[in-house]
C-alpha cells in the first residue's frame, strides 16, 4: 500500500470518528486507534490521533463554552491527571504486545457494557450523590492511565460522565474541556522529551485537518438533532468490533 493510500484511509477514519465525537464529545481516538495502528504502528498512531483529538476538543469548547460544568470538570480532571502520569510511566516500561492486549480487552469490556446497559435518560439536573461519586470515581484515574498509555481514556470517563452529566450538551462540552486539558499535558510532555520528531506524525495531522473539519462541522450539526444516547450504543458496538480486530492478530501470534 502506497503512502498516499495510507494517508487517504487515515483521513477517512478521522472524518468518521470526528463526526461521532462532534455529536457525543468522546471516543474519536479510541475508535480510530485500532485501525490506524495497523497502518502506521502504535506509537505514531497514538501521537497523531491525540493531536487531532486535542484540536477537535478545543474547537468544541470554543463554540459551546457556556455548556462547561466547571464543578464536574475539576472533579474529573484532577484524578485523571494523576492517572495520566501513571500511564505515561507505564507506557515506557511495558512492551507494545501487552499494551495491545490491554487495549483490546479494555475496549471490548467498555463496549459490551455500553451496549447492554440502558443509557441514562436526559435530565434537567447535574451532579451526583456522594456514594455515586465514590463508586464511579474510580474510573477517572483508570481513564487517565489509559490516556497516558494509548491516548484513549474516553470510554472509562464516559462511565462516570453519563452519571454526572446526563444532559447531552453539558456532557459533550465538559468532556471536551477535559480532553483539551489532558491532551495538552500529554502533547507537551512528548514535545519536551523530543518524541514528536517523526515526520509521519505531522503528515497524518496535516492530511487529517480537512477531514476533521468536515467531520466536526457535520457532527456539531447532528449533535443538535440526534439523540446521542442511542447513537452512543452504536459507538459502543464499534468499540467491540475494534477490540476484536485488534485482538485477532494477537491471538494468531500466540504459541499454541
Amino acid at each position: 500500500m502506497s503512502q498516499f493510500e495510507v494517508l487517504g484511509i487515515i483521513g477517512l477514519i478521522i472524518l468518521v470518528t470526528h463526526f461521532q465525537e462532534g455529536i457525543t464529545g468522546f471516543g474519536c481516538t479510541a475508535l480510530a486507534l485500532p485501525f490506524v495502528l495497523l497502518l502506521v504502528g502504535l506509537d505514531t498512531a497514538v501521537k497523531s490521533l491525540c493531536i487531532m483529538a486535542w484540536l477537535l476538543a478545543v474547537w468544541i469548547v470554543i463554540i459551546a463554552r457556556k455548556d462547561v460544568v466547571w464543578k464536574e470538570y475539576w472533579h474529573i480532571v484532577i484524578p485523571m491527571a494523576v492517572g495520566l502520569v501513571i500511564g505515561i510511566l507505564l507506557r515506557d516500561r511495558v512492551s507494545d504486545y501487552w499494551l495491545k492486549w490491554v487495549l483490546a480487552l479494555f475496549m471490548a469490556f467498555v463496549g459490551i457494557r455500553g451496549v447492554f446497559l440502558k443509557p441514562v435518560e436526559a435530565s434537567t439536573k447535574t451532579g451526583m450523590s456522594r456514594a455515586s461519586r465514590f463508586l464511579y470515581g474510580g474510573f477517572l484515574p483508570a481513564g487517565g492511565i489509559m490516556q497516558g498509555m494509548f491516548a484513549s481514556g474516553g470510554p472509562l470517563l464516559v462511565i462516570y460522565a453519563t452519571k454526572a452529566l446526563p444532559q447531552k450538551g453539558v456532557f459533550r462540552c465538559t468532556l471536551c474541556m477535559v480532553w483539551a486539558t489532558i491532551n495538552a499535558i500529554l502533547i507537551s510532555q512528548w514535545a519536551v522529551r523530543g518524541m514528536l520528531g517523526n515526520p509521519q506524525i505531522w503528515r497524518i495531522v496535516a492530511v487529517g485537518i480537512p477531514f476533521s473539519l468536515i467531520g466536526m462541522v457535520a457532527g456539531n450539526w447532528a449533535h443538535h438533532r440526534v439523540d446521542e444516547f442511542n447513537f452512543r450504543r452504536i459507538v459502543y458496538a464499534v468499540l467491540i468490533v475494534s477490540g476484536l480486530m485488534l485482538a485477532y492478530p494477537l491471538v494468531k501470534s500466540l504459541p499454541i
